[in-house]
């Protein structure tokens, strides 16, 4: 798996399995993040995060518009449609079933060939 593409590119398509192994490995950095920050004392105000949580989540915004942004062009739509997370709710039931259950669309499309082919 080409890691510095899938993190980093904004072009072409990825399937289901790498959209949710991307999501895991960014989940976990920002679980390990958070012990950090309860380790060294550096957590705001009795919260469970912290700076160095805040500073990770900072730095892996662009990475997760990227993974995003591929998903939602393998199911044949514009990588903007992330901004559907912002609305309340369902936004993000809506970004869950479009992006992490649903199949991308079969054979090339205007984003690139299939990922599965």
């Amino acid at each position: 798996m080409d890691w510095k593409y899938l993190l980093t590119s904004f072009d072409g398509r990825i399937n289901r399995a790498k959209f949710w192994a991307c999501v895991g490995i960014i989940f976990v950095g920002a679980v390990v993040a958070m012990i950090l920050d309860n380790i060294l004392g550096t957590t705001f105000n009795q919260m469970p995060y912290g700076f160095i949580y805040l500073l990770y989540g900072l730095a892996m915004l662009y990475s997760v518009f990227a993974v995003y942004a591929k998903r939602w062009h393998d199911r044949g739509k514009s990588g903007w449609w992330s901004l559907i997370i912002l609305v309340p709710f369902i936004g993000a039931i809506w970004f869950l079933v479009e992006c992490g259950i649903l199949e991308g669309a079969r054979g090339a499309n205007q984003y690139g060939p299939d990922p599965l082919a």
